[in-house]
């Protein structure tokens, strides 16, 4: 099948996970030989117009086959597939999914531990205001920097300069992996809910309470992401990750 073949089958996509219809149906024709090595993808305008969606989305969805070591993007010339295989070792630029899973727990667990001895009832508030917002929202994209806002929040509160520098200084990479995670491992529910579990912690002071929660938080995160860095088969199939 040809690549403009290929893309002339798509369908307008209504649905409101539009981003992980994208990702699944781009990875999945890679990973399946419909679109071949070395291909150049169709230009994000060509693509949104096929799927029905909006350029962001596209991009969101592009970024994700990156990260996996499917595509890469070459300055002025576009999109191509690199590989039918996803790399095992993830990265998200200058930083590795490896050593982002590492060192989460030592910098965000004591930050929830401090957040709920130091916070202050306005940053209490906006913990809580995103949550709401999180529970609330539809579109990915706007998930995710709530979900980037929300954890910066947290090291804010710890009142620790350094916890605060680091989670800022890492926000780019978070940000990614959370699309990565939620792209192919459909945690987002799941993820709101350990997001107040953390949020309420703090709200009462409880340090032990909030550190727990953030503690299995960050454990299910780094479970979806061993499934990813193992996983070569579009989600849905045996061995995904429950949300």
């Amino acid at each position: 099948m040809s690549l403009s073949d290929w893309l002339t089958e798509k369908a307008p996509i209504s649905r409101k996970n539009a981003a992980e219809v994208v990702f699944e149906d781009l990875r999945g024709a890679i990973l399946g030989g419909r679109v071949a090595v070395g291909s150049r993808l169709p230009s994000e305008s060509r693509l949104a117009e096929a799927y029905g969606v909006s350029r962001p989305i596209i991009r969101e969805a592009m970024r994700s086959l990156q990260t996996l070591g499917l595509t890469r993007s070459r300055s002025g010339s576009g999109s191509f597939v690199i590989s039918a295989t996803q790399r095992s070792e993830l990265d998200y630029g200058a930083i590795s999914a490896r050593d982002l899973v590492e060192a989460r727990p030592h910098i965000e667990i004591p930050a929830a531990g401090w957040a709920a001895l130091r916070r202050t009832d306005a940053q209490v508030a906006r913990l809580l205001d995103l949550c709401d917002g999180m529970e609330r929202e539809t579109d990915s994209l706007t998930w995710v920097r709530l979900d980037s806002d929300f954890h910066c929040q947290i090291a804010e509160a710890s009142q620790n300069a350094l916890f605060a520098r680091v989670v800022q200084e890492s926000r780019e990479a978070l940000m990614q992996q959370s699309e990565l995670v939620n792209l192919m491992a459909d945690r987002r529910i799941a993820s709101n809910r350990e997001h107040r579990r953390i949020a309420e912690a703090i709200s009462r002071g409880d340090e032990s309470g909030a550190v727990d929660a953030m503690r299995d938080h960050l454990g299910e995160v780094e479970r979806a992401m061993t499934w990813i860095a193992t996983s070569s088969a579009p989600r849905g199939g045996t061995g995904e990750p429950s949300s």
